[in-house]
């Protein structure tokens, strides 16, 4: 099993991002996939979460701003991220849990985690 993760970069605040996330040796779809991220000396934040059926939640300081979304005959999430600020600087890591229904806000209960990639919001 694995996630790949692709789309970060430099951005200057105020600007946008689409990242990917792409899962390959098992079927996905009907689990509920994530979007962490993690900046230097911090711990580890859930950041959007989107079950089979497309039901979202996200973190407060996120909302309005990005959008998780997903393809599931591609095995694939995505979120996009507008309006980046500064403070969205961070590593990027998606996620697959092994719930279908609940969108869990700790990491511990996903189990499948990509390599991670790195936004940076320029002020």
């Amino acid at each position: 099993v694995q996630l790949q993760a692709s789309g970060g970069g430099l951005v200057q605040s105020g600007g946008s991002l689409k990242l990917s996330c792409v899962a390959s040796g098992r079927t996905f779809s009907a689990y509920v996939m994530a979007w962490f991220r993690q900046a230097p000396g911090k711990e580890r934040e859930f950041i959007a979460g989107i079950t089979s059926g497309g039901r979202s939640e996200y973190e407060d300081s996120v909302e309005g701003r990005f959008t998780i979304s997903r393809d599931n005959p591609k095995n694939t999430v995505y979120l996009q991220m507008n309006s980046l600020k500064p403070e969205d600087t961070a590593v990027y890591y998606c996620a697959v849990s092994r719930s279908f229904g609940r969108i869990g806000f700790s990491s511990s209960l996903y189990t499948y985690w990509g390599q991670g990639t790195q936004v940076t919001v320029s002020s």
